[in-house]
């Protein structure tokens, strides 16, 4: 598939290069790269609670200080952030691979459908021209 003018030239509608392409291929491996990421949210989500280890409320590691309270605030406001995007990751990484799978198939639609054309019209005699073997 070719887009034109999605090479981000100026004159949108008027026509660009047409070198944009888009194959299954890229689709798949933009999800894949989508879900790295989200694998490397949940390992900065783990070593987030891991450090977080001991400065509950009543802790002798400052749990009953405000700045403990001030730190413990800033932990869950952050682990529900992460755990949002990630979220959102995991979201886009479907829905870019399904595209990829969609793309694939209307693809292969299309082309299925031109095959059938040339297979319903494979055995046609072409009008005139036909020489007998002289």
């Amino acid at each position: 598939m070719n887009l034109a003018s999605a090479d981000g030239l100026p004159n949108w509608g008027k026509g660009g290069s047409g070198k944009l392409k888009s194959t299954r291929t890229a689709w798949t491996t933009a999800g894949r790269d989508v879900g790295k990421l989200r694998g490397n949210i949940r390992t900065a989500l783990t070593k987030l609670e891991e450090k977080q280890q001991g400065l509950g409320a009543g802790s002798k590691t400052g749990g009953g200080t405000k700045c403990g309270a001030a730190q413990r605030e800033l932990y869950h406001s952050w682990t529900r952030y992460l755990k949002g995007v990630s979220g959102k990751c995991g979201t886009l990484q479907d829905r870019l691979e399904k595209a990829g799978d969609e793309h694939q198939k209307n693809d292969e639609a299309t082309k299925h459908s031109f095959d059938r054309l040339d297979g319903a019209y494979k055995d046609t005699k072409p009008v005139g021209g036909e020489s007998r073997g002289r």
